[in-house]
């Protein structure tokens, strides 16, 4: 290789950071840079910048690129100890002029980067250990990265202004909800002060009609009994009048019994007539009407209010207390009452556990004592749960039916579809969840269950009764479930806002069964 095809023209040297002009003359870069820099100084900024060889000259001052293939033929030729040594001691000339990046292993500057190790390496590195890898030049991928980084600035700024507007954004709707929750939860409670207020006020002029009526009637009943009281005293006196005559004389008893007459008293009533209802139906009609919406107002605030989603609502809503409303009159009784709502049903066979048997045209089912029997498998059947649907549902009007139980182990009531019927446990038993509403019987007592809580009812109901006769009455409209037992005689009711088509079901303990009565 010749040593001059190495060597800048200006300075005579070899060269140190080689660059080509655009004529195509190769300097060094720092001997160019000279060159052109007195020129500027020399007043001569107005002129053009030319090659110290061929006199061509460039306007503007153009950029100076290193001749890559130049450097790395000169880096080679380097071979003489001489030559290190200058090269070394220009090297750090270099550094120390903070122009150069230099490999920690050869001290030559990094004039590509290998995108297979993500490291700057020397023209030594690149013949060697990076020969097959993929590299570009430092500057090259320097500009990429500067590019790159410009977007993602202009990304950066996009996204703060937009971040910015949002604030701003944000702080308005937030002052516009702080405004309308605060005019929500004044408008809500006011209603129900307004609610409250009307309620004690009402309540106080009814039960102050209530204790008049009281006084007014205790009244009248505790003058007839003062006057009974009177007519028991006179008597007694006249009783003893009478005995003292049989002490007497003959003619004096005869002549002075003609003198005694038996008072005639007028009858006294004993009945103490407490004939209310009549008077109270408006109000315990419109006190019903309010049960109602107060249970759909607990339904309404339960699905607002509730965000927990670790159970069923079954399991999680609050129970209210399940207890016959007082404002409800019993229906009247004997043909022209309850029986004139009567329906009939059926078992549906596609809902009966495996333990339980239907007969009788699907109107009575019995839990044998035997264990299960084969079934087909049904969406509809409870695989765990001893119980059966009746194939008829009501979602409108009153209906009565009667059960007769053979001994007190069932659970006899309603249901809507959704119960579980393919879960193990109570809570899809009869009465333990919010979607169905029982009476439990059994040897001890009967209990009422809905949502899985359960009230013992005092009752009429002779337990140890075989079988036990009991009447259910469906009032779908006016929310109510009434069961009666012999003479129909109220035993129980339920009031809940119906919302969902209601099936008549029974759950069946072992060895008993469950009749449905014909009408």
């Amino acid at each position: 290789m010749e040593e001059h095809s190495l060597t800048c023209t200006i300075c005579l040297d070899r060269f140190k950071y080689p660059v080509t002009i655009p004529c195509g003359h190769t300097f060094c870069k720092g001997c160019i840079s000279k060159h052109w820099d007195r020129l500027e100084q020399g007043g001569l900024q107005d002129a053009s910048f030319n090659c110290p060889v061929c006199q061509k000259t460039f306007f503007p001052r153009p950029a100076l690129n290193r001749n890559v293939s130049l450097y790395v033929l000169s880096e080679v030729a380097t071979n003489s100890t001489a030559e290190r040594a200058a090269g070394a001691a220009c090297r750090i000339d270099r550094v120390e002029a903070g122009s150069e990046e230099l490999c920690p292993r050869h001290q030559k500057p990094l004039i590509f980067y290998c995108k297979n190790d993500f490291m700057g390496v020397c023209c030594v590195c690149s013949v060697k250990e990076c020969k097959d890898h993929d590299k570009v030049l430092v500057e090259e991928e320097r500009s990429n990265c500067e590019e790159r980084l410009k977007k993602k600035n202009m990304e950066i700024t996009k996204s703060m202004e937009d971040t910015e507007k949002n604030i701003v954004l944000l702080s308005e709707n937030i002052a516009e909800a702080k405004v309308s929750l605060q005019q929500t939860s004044q408008w809500v409670s006011a209603k129900y002060s307004q609610l409250l207020k009307v309620l004690v006020e009402k309540q106080e002029a009814t039960q102050s009609f209530l204790e008049q009526q009281q006084a007014s009637t205790l009244s009248q009943a505790e003058t007839r009994l003062s006057h009974l009281q009177e007519k028991l005293k006179q008597l007694r006196e006249l009783q003893e009048q009478i005995s003292s005559l049989c002490s007497i004389p003959n003619c004096q008893l005869i002549q002075e019994s003609r003198l005694v007459e038996v008072p005639q008293m007028g009858s006294v009533p004993v009945d103490v007539s407490v004939n209310l209802q009549e008077k109270l139906n408006p109000v315990t009609d419109i006190l019903s009407r309010m049960s109602k919406l107060c249970d759909d107002l607990d339904k309404a605030v339960y699905a607002t209010v509730s965000h927990n989603k670790e159970g069923s609502p079954q399991d999680k809503r609050p129970m209210l207390a399940v207890v016959p409303s007082p404002a409800t009159p019993p229906y009247p009784a004997g043909k022209q009452g309850l029986m004139q709502y009567r329906c009939s049903l059926t078992f549906d066979p596609r809902t009966a556990n495996a333990h339980l048997v239907l007969s009788q045209n699907n109107q009575r089912a019995e839990h044998l004592t035997s264990g299960p029997h084969p079934v087909a498998a049904n969406d509809a059947r409870f695989d765990h749960t001893w119980q059966v649907l009746c194939s008829e549902n009501f979602t409108q009007g009153r209906h009565y039916w009667e059960l007769e139980v053979s001994k007190p182990w069932a659970y006899i009531g309603v249901t809507y579809p959704g119960i579980p019927r393919k879960e193990k446990g109570r809570t899809s038993m009869l009465g333990m969840n919010e979607l169905s509403w029982s009476l439990q019987l059994n040897e001890r007592q009967v209990t009422a269950w809905h949502g899985s809580h359960g009230d013992p009812i005092s009752s009429e109901l002779q337990l140890n009764k075989r079988p036990l006769r009991i009447g259910i009455l469906l009032d779908y409209e006016e929310g109510t479930l009434a069961y009666y037992g012999e003479n129909q005689v109220r035993l129980h009711a339920f009031h809940c806002a119906f919302s969902h088509e209601l099936y008549p079901a029974c759950w069946i303990g072992e060895g008993v069964s469950v009749a449905l009565c014909p009408m």
